[in-house]
């Protein structure tokens, strides 16, 4: 009896932060980004095992989809035109992965093309009734024009590489950032999202976290470097710094309603009707 009415302490977290104003909700935010920073800095000595873990994360976000395709038999709720915006940017990765360094990050990049490609066979294919293609309805242009126009006027300034391949590491880095618009605003026009593309998404929304925090130690631990006072490359790092923020922020949102609905015990994940 004494039972019944018992809620967790994190429940009970998240329903007092529900209460809270829009203002209070926001430093909230603030403030246990900044934590999870701290905590990571302190944790984690070579940040770049924060890409590893992203890129990682990426491809788990991935195994649940093609888990929920194999076995559902249905792709409702996902959006095909983000799992091609995906594919770009990865198949551009891959390349300029191999051409500049050739590691572990190729290999995951390479697994992760390969996860998301079979995924858009299945969605064009075998499953193409279950596609919802009135609600994916964002156009494609939108997205890649402005980081490619971006991409042209704005890249890395590595003598070693060739002009094109500069642009085009710049152009992956900008269409990754805001690839996921297209199942955001699918998400937006359904309301109602089921576990396996909300587990995904939320996959995605850690990783994006993680390359986020990534750069964000990365311009602490070398503010005054030589990098970062070359004239050359004055707007490449902070663009790919903004990239990765307008990702993790973009994302901060339905990662909140995801982690409420989880810690009620809701299977589907309800989003708020945009105003």
């Amino acid at each position: 009896m004494g039972q019944k009415g018992y809620q967790s302490p994190v429940k009970k977290l998240l329903s007092w932060v529900q209460k809270q104003s829009k203002k209070v909700k926001i430093v909230l935010f603030i403030i246990t980004v900044i934590t999870l920073l701290v905590t990571l800095k302190l944790a984690v000595h070579d940040h770049n095992y924060f890409f590893v873990m992203a890129e990682a994360i990426h491809l788990i976000g991935l195994l649940v989809l093609i888990y929920k395709l194999t076995t559902l038999k249905t792709c409702s709720g996902l959006s095909l035109k983000t799992q091609m915006l995906t594919v770009i940017f990865l198949a551009v990765r891959v390349y300029c992965s191999f051409i500049m360094e050739g590691d572990i990050h190729t290999v995951l990049d390479l697994i992760t093309l390969v996860a998301t490609l079979w995924i858009i066979y299945m969605m064009k294919f075998k499953l193409k009734t279950s596609y919802m293609a009135d609600l994916d309805n964002m156009s494609l242009y939108y997205v890649i024009i402005p980081a490619a126009v971006l991409a042209f006027f704005v890249h890395p300034t590595v003598k070693s590489y060739i002009l094109i391949n500069r642009m085009l590491w710049a152009f992956c880095v900008y269409l990754e950032s805001i690839s996921v618009l297209p199942q955001l605003r699918l998400m937006q026009n359904v309301q109602i999202l089921e576990p396996f593309s909300a587990h995904y998404v939320f996959a995605l929304g850690i990783a994006r976290f993680l390359g986020c925090a990534h750069w964000i130690i990365q311009v602490y631990d070398n503010v005054g470097s030589p990098i970062f006072l070359d004239e050359r490359s004055f707007l490449w790092i902070p663009m790919v710094f903004l990239a990765e923020m307008v990702q993790t922020f973009i994302l901060a949102d339905f990662c909140y309603y995801y982690v409420k609905s989880v810690m009620s015990g809701q299977l589907i994940i309800r989003l708020p009707v945009p105003v």
